[in-house]
């Protein structure tokens, strides 16, 4: 991992731990939210490839009304470039689960990420106040983990994008 000093200016604002770790926040409170499971650690390394680039995130669905296996059916390139994004992106999203930990907003436990809720009052007050493109981000998020749910276990999510833990 690059100091943070010779980091550049895009990778510091885009890739910081504190708004990688939001995004996590915002997934695993998704997962949880729809069937009581916890977001599995390995779907945690999926998120940032599908939050973060603008082109995958406006090509995401609406609703969940849309399952994974017919968007992924639907848009045959993005599992190849979402999953190359998220091997690239594995050091920026470990550093967000150790700075989300550290801060008691993400509590991981064995495989499992867990959204602290406490923190839900702070982020509602954060998200109120961000751009656009950071509640763009932070709702696909909470997206994301719900539509992790509704897919399956993080063996199906995982092999339904081709990729492994």
């Amino acid at each position: 991992m690059t100091q943070w000093a010779e980091r550049t200016l895009e990778e510091r604002r885009l890739l910081n731990p504190a708004f990688c770790a939001h995004l996590l926040w915002r997934a695993a409170r998704g997962h949880s939210g729809v069937n009581e499971r916890p977001l599995a650690i390995e779907e945690s390394f999926l998120v940032l490839a599908f939050v973060l680039p603008a082109q995958v995130r406006e090509a995401l669905p609406r609703d969940t009304r849309t399952s994974l296996p017919i968007w992924l059916e639907n848009e045959p390139l993005a599992r190849g470039r979402i999953v190359t994004r998220a091997r690239a992106l594995v050091p920026f999203t470990r550093e967000a689960l150790l700075f989300g930990g550290i801060r008691n907003v993400l509590s991981i436990q064995a495989t499992e990420v867990h959204a602290d809720a406490r923190w839900a009052r702070v982020e509602s007050r954060i998200i109120n106040s961000a751009s656009d493109e950071v509640r763009e981000c932070a709702k696909r998020a909470e997206f994301i983990g719900k539509w992790f749910a509704l897919a399956g276990s993080a063996p199906t999510v995982l092999a339904l994008l081709g990729a492994r833990p």
